[in-house]
């Protein structure tokens, strides 16, 4: 039998791994809990009995609306074990999403964490006729004939005896079998429910072994959504090779579970690292004069170490001298308010600005950048860990082809393909042709050494009036470095030139205002303040310099909030919907476009 199955590496894993102090942790009250991989085994089987006492069979789909936490895990192996489907729904969804979701997967149960996640359920179930059962991980949040976590428990440990064989029927599963419906989010058109099969995910966490080279002496901290196919094979793999999964109270908590955990690994989304380093600029340039100094400094003598020790150039004593006063000056801090143990930083989910890959490598803290998405399983490239190559997305993983398009698209072919969309034959046929290379959507090309870069996706290259292609995302990710910059987004398909809507960072903006003696009532007046206009845009600018004409957004347009995923602006991964920013902001670029001065458009030749 070719390929391999999520359930035979959940009980080898329990087996090779029982002797570990814990499969995963999770804060009870004020303590950090441990949790055995034999108990997680123990919990796994009574769900996965439960689930089949109430009547769930084999090819079933059971949807989980959760937070990431350790019931998530539990039931997921649970559904697996049961031969069953899951399907992943992102807590931040609004109800008639959720309702979409339930109702196209046939979903035939879900699990909810909490009371709010519940209500979604209550709300909409009236419209879901498969849904026969709803389950809820707090005990406190039950109401409107859910049962709780616990209940479906202890049903699967009352009817233990009834399935002798459950370990045996668990492993019967076939490679090629359904393992989960994921709904990709989208940042165009509806969410099309991604089909996986168990060696989908099973070869694409054996692949990243030799990627990512951790063991079981490594623990983690999960803060991402294990709703998202990142965050749920990573999780995967760490269990495969023992390293402990502990789960994040919440984003909102992360600085201090860092510090209280203190893990080896952290996996998670530009957007976080991009946060971190924000937070480090921020403290570094508004403190004394001193103090700004020496930052600069050392940033200074980090990049030229990185530069020697990433190209494999010895580093000279006096560098290696200044870089070890630059460690005890500035980069230990940075470390400590890490946890002191970190040894890899993964990144995922969206492109990764090169400075900040370079900068928590000088400071010590490797970061290595991969790429994938949710219909290969994801993983598609990773950057070497001893070799890591900022600004690119690194090689492709063992047994995964990946070739360039003549169009520039990025095609790959491999086990961890998606069987296809559930239900949509026609864009199942559209994304993956007829040799079975999966089409990205995604602009690329190879360097000379073999390392994959991502240019933009091809669904957001602008093309102007002029017939220029312009790519926004990598103006983006300059302009987001700026710490007066929250969101930035570059519109102009079809115009005479492109504009940047900016979100300011008014936490770095206000005080800037204040300091100057600014006077205003509202976002809405500061942002009509000539010298803030002045300000913002010589901020954005300042860092394109190197940008073509044709490339350069001609206005600085100001916005008054960051995009969200209640205005529909993000996913929830927190990528950008273009087209609903284009929409929901129409009239003001519609205005910013006709008021502009015409001269003001390059002409192209």
């Amino acid at each position: 039998m070719n390929g391999g199955t999520l359930t035979r590496l959940f009980f080898d894993a329990v087996e090779q791994h029982a002797r570990h102090p814990a499969a995963f942790r999770y804060k009870a009250g004020e303590v950090w809990t441990p949790v055995p991989h034999r108990q997680a085994e123990e919990r796994v089987r009574a769900i996965a009995l439960g689930l089949r006492e109430l009547g769930i069979q084999p090819g079933d789909r059971v949807a989980i609306l959760a937070e990431t936490r350790l019931e998530w895990a539990l039931v997921d192996y649970a559904c697996l074990c049961a031969r069953s489907a899951d399907v992943p729904v992102y807590p931040s969804l609004p109800a008639n999403q959720v309702e979409y979701i339930l109702r196209d997967s046939g979903a035939a149960a879900v699990c909810c964490s909490t009371a709010a996640q519940l209500a979604k359920v209550v709300e909409i179930r009236s419209r879901v006729p498969a849904l026969k059962h709803v389950i809820v991980f707090e005990p406190d949040a039950r109401r409107d004939g859910a049962i709780t976590l616990a209940d479906v428990e202890a049903k699967g440990r009352a009817a233990t005896a009834r399935y002798p064989r459950f370990k045996e029927e668990a492993l019967a599963v076939r490679p090629d079998d359904l393992a989960t419906l994921i709904y990709t989010s989208g940042t165009t058109g509806t969410p099309k429910g991604v089909m996986l099969t168990h060696n989908n995910l099973w070869s694409n966490v054996s692949a990243c072994v030799e990627a990512l080279r951790l063991s079981g002496g490594d623990s983690c901290l999960a803060c991402l959504p294990l709703s998202h196919i990142f965050e749920r094979m990573v999780d995967y793999y760490f269990f495969h090779v023992g390293v402990t999964i502990t789960y994040a109270q919440s984003i909102d908590t992360l600085s201090q579970d860092l510090r209280e955990v203190r893990p080896s690994v952290f996996v998670a989304v530009p957007r976080i690292y991009e946060k971190v380093y924000g937070r480090v600029l921020e403290a570094a340039l508004t403190g004394g004069a001193l103090k700004r100094k020496i930052f600069l400094w050392a940033k200074r003598v980090g990049e030229q170490w990185s530069t020697h020790r990433l190209s494999g150039i010895p580093v000279p004593p006096s560098l290696a001298i200044r870089h070890a006063i630059a460690d005890r000056l500035v980069f230990s801090k940075l470390r400590a308010r890490t946890g002191g143990r970190i040894k890899l930083f993964v990144s995922g989910g969206a492109p990764l600005a090169a400075e900040i890959g370079r900068f928590f490598y000088s400071a010590g803290l490797v970061t290595i950048e991969g790429y994938g998405l949710t219909e290969t399983s994801p993983v598609l490239a990773f950057n070497p860990y001893d070799r890591p190559k900022f600004g690119t997305v690194g090689k492709p993983i063992p047994g995964v082809q990946v070739k360039i398009a003549s169009d520039g698209e990025i095609l790959a072919k491999g086990p961890n393909i998606m069987r296809g969309y559930y239900n949509l034959p026609d864009a199942t046929r559209e994304a993956i042709d007829p040799e079975g290379w999966f089409h990205t959507g995604d602009i690329g090309e190879f360097d000379a050494e073999g390392y994959l870069k991502i240019t933009d996706r091809k669904k957001d290259l602008i093309k102007t009036a002029g017939g220029k292609y312009v790519a926004p995302q990598p103006i983006e990710n300059t302009v987001k470095l700026n710490k007066f910059v929250a969101n930035a987004v570059v519109l102009g398909d079809q115009r005479k030139f492109p504009i940047i809507l900016v979100a300011p960072n008014f936490d770095s903006l206000q005080p800037w205002a204040k300091e100057r003696n600014l006077v205003y009532t509202s976002r809405a007046e500061l942002l009509a303040l000539p010298d803030v206009q002045a300000k913002m845009e010589r901020e954005v600018v300042g860092g394109l310099r190197d940008l073509a004409k044709f490339e350069m957004p001609k206005k600085v347009v100001l916005i008054e909030r960051d995009f969200t995923i209640e205005s529909g602006e993000l996913t929830p991964t927190l990528k950008v919907k273009r087209r609903a920013v284009e929409k929901n902001y129409k009239e003001l670029i519609e205005r910013v476009y006709a008021e502009a001065d015409p001269t003001a458009a390059v002409i192209e030749s």
